[in-house]
């Protein structure tokens, strides 16, 4: 699932998703940054995400949680 970084200190992220935040290695992707959405496996951020294509699936998802809820 994508998360977005919402602080960064040196190689490790806080990232976020619905509010419940995470611990995350940069290692692996050093290039990202303060608000980009990225994959992340295992505690270490692996792939940047467009911002489009974060926004809407997180956007189906909530439709679905919805649905399902």
């Amino acid at each position: 699932m994508y998360r977005k970084i919402i602080s960064l200190r040196g190689d490790l992220a806080t990232v976020s998703l619905g509010g419940v935040e995470y611990q995350a290695s940069l290692q692996l992707l050093p290039d990202a940054s303060l608000g980009d959405y990225v994959i992340i496996h295992a505690g270490f951020a692996i792939e940047k995400i467009d911002l489009i294509e974060a926004q809407e699936t997180i956007r189906l998802i909530e439709d679905i949680e919805k649905t399902n809820g």
